[in-house]
């Protein structure tokens, strides 16, 4: 997006608006404290933002500059939005069909020890992040922790840092893991199959730090009496199968059709839809009895708009005070700035490294959104680094990415900023090896891996 053409940044506009940035992301930040839901803040600060820059456009006569730059961002938030709606109604369907509980149940009835449910669960979120993003993977394995956990609260603590980095570096190697890698697919800076370049950073990021912790986790094995039996709904295998499809609906929508992968997941909702439409209709035989073995029948029909309803809004209207607050600092001309200090006068590689640790202050989120608004010219080698540090970065304090900070909220009082933070140390260690992993394995595919830039 070009710089508008006024010059804003050291005006009364400018200031204001990163004034206002700075206290709405503080507000987010003591989110735990406050309980003040995080959209609310930078909604806020992106309403009053784009209207001074409105206002100050106006005032020089150009009146549909600053609108066309507002449209320019809202098609980049719409293509997000809808992209992750239907995620997130087919993460919410899978709940409500007992997916996540059968798992939990599996694991509680395991009788495993705490050194070995405490990388059963890591390795679990590492794998589930890249297929169903890394929040909701972090809060299933959360859910199981404090059920198997919940008399020991050292070991729910460790656990929960745990989940954290497996969740972030889990999702760094996937369009699909995380809300940053998804970003980067969807503006085509890095093709699908390229991401999977990172898989051994991104296993390094997690395998460093978790080796640390497991020395300080208890070898007892915990008294729980939590034995029942959970049984998927009926449709839960059914509901797991076309979410599989919707991704390669997706994928295949971008890569063969060059369309939207957004185009391709709104396809795939209608799978859902179609196939919610034949659970309500038979829900009647199959809470008589007419169920495929290791499923039960409905207790009530399932409801499609009901798990669309379901969905985090708090995150979609977040990711949309984001967009539009760093949209509005771009267009005053701030990104331009950061762009020349860090890209140009200190190189990509220092430029990317010290966006992971921007992203532990300041959740993942912005900055990348941030980056992506410099489209700084860089190679696939830089945009894969970039990609895996404002990714992994954020595991570095408990409020740099999504999934620490709903964490932080399931497990309120037992894992807690100051908790993770004694672990800093060992995940910066992670962090660092996973670059030189990067940067030893995936120079040499270069010339390979078609990137953007």
């Amino acid at each position: 997006m070009a710089v508008g053409s006024l010059v804003l940044v050291g005006d009364w506009v400018g200031i204001s608006a990163l004034i206002l940035f700075a206290t709405a992301y503080v507000f987010v930040v003591l989110e735990e404290f406050s309980h003040l839901k995080k959209s609310k803040p930078v909604l806020l600060a992106a309403g009053i933002i784009w209207a001074l820059v409105g206002y100050e456009y106006a005032s020089h006569n150009l009146i549909h500059a600053a609108e066309a730059a507002v449209e320019h961002f809202l098609i980049e938030f719409a293509e997000l939005f809808l992209f992750l709606l239907v995620a997130m109604t087919y993460v919410n369907a899978m709940g409500e069909r007992n997916v996540f509980e059968k798992l939990r149940a599996w694991l509680v009835n395991q009788r495993y020890g705490y050194r070995r449910l405490f990388w059963t669960t890591g390795v679990i979120t590492f794998l589930l992040s890249p297929i169903i993003t890394s929040l909701p993977a972090a809060l299933v394995m959360c859910t199981i922790v404090l059920a198997v956990g919940r008399n020991n609260r050292s070991f729910v603590s460790i656990s929960c840092v745990n989940i954290v980095v497996a969740a972030n570096a889990g999702g760094a190697f996937s369009p699909f893991g995380d809300i940053t890698t998804l970003m980067v697919w969807q503006r085509g800076m890095l093709d699908f199959h390229t991401f999977f370049a990172l898989v051994a950073p991104s296993v390094a990021n997690y395998i460093v730090p978790a080796s640390i912790m497991s020395f300080f986790v208890s070898r007892g094995i915990p008294t729980n009496d939590d034995s029942a039996a959970v049984t998927m709904k009926r449709g839960a295998k059914g509901v797991i199968f076309l979410f599989v499809c919707t991704i390669a609906t997706a994928v295949s929508f971008y890569n063969f059709l060059h369309l939207p992968p957004f185009m391709g997941m709104m396809t795939g909702l209608a799978y859902l839809k179609i196939f919610g439409y034949y659970l309500k209709r038979t829900s009647v035989q199959g809470s008589m009895g007419r169920t495929n073995p290791g499923e039960v029948g409905d207790i009530a029909a399932f409801d499609s708009y009901r798990e669309l309803g379901r969905a985090e809004w708090d995150t979609l209207l977040f990711f949309f005070g984001v967009i539009m607050c760093v949209g509005g600092l771009g267009f005053i001309g701030y990104l331009a700035v950061a762009s020349q200090l860090l890209y140009l006068e200190l190189g990509p590689t220092t430029a990317n490294v010290l966006v992971g640790f921007a992203s532990a202050i300041v959740d993942n989120i912005p900055v990348m959104v941030a980056v992506l608004q410099m489209s700084p010219e860089m190679d696939t080698s830089q945009w894969l680094l970039v990609t895996l540090t404002a990714g992994v970065g954020g595991s570095m304090l408990a409020v740099g990415s999504a999934a620490g900070v709903a964490v932080m909220g399931q497990a309120r009082g037992i894992y807690t900023f100051f908790g993770h933070l004694k672990w800093t140390p060992a995940i910066i260690l992670g962090y660092v090896l996973s670059i030189w992993v990067h940067l030893l394995i995936n120079d040499r595919f270069v010339g390979v891996f078609p990137g953007g830039g």
